[in-house]
């Protein structure tokens, strides 16, 4: 397992852990309950922003990921390119000589 999957499924776990133990405290306090639908709201909202964030970060992290990954990938075609070129020069200049031997 990688050390990415590894955090990612920690970070999960600690996010699921700290929901569940704000709703417990919600659920638990002395409050009214207009209070406490109160409080579920704003945590609510906060919890959403957190995770919207955190979402547009991944998006922004495999945007780069990909970027990277298609520069890489014309860096390669481009070299194999080259190299094709470079052996069918090769190629040319010997059909060349055989040419010219058998003359």
């Amino acid at each position: 397992m990688s050390k990415k999957s590894t955090a990612g499924k920690f970070a999960l776990g600690a996010v699921i852990g700290a929901v569940v133990g704000v709703i417990t405290g919600f659920l638990t306090a002395p409050k009214s309950g207009k209070e406490t639908r109160s409080d579920i709201t704003k945590k609510a909202v906060e919890t959403k922003d957190s995770a919207k964030k955190a979402a547009d970060k991944a998006v922004s992290e495999v945007k780069n990921t990909a970027s990277k990954a298609a520069d890489i990938a014309k860096a390669k075609l481009s070299q194999a390119k080259d190299s094709v070129d470079r052996l069918a020069d090769e190629a040319d200049e010997e059909v060349e000589k055989v040419k010219k031997a058998g003359k």
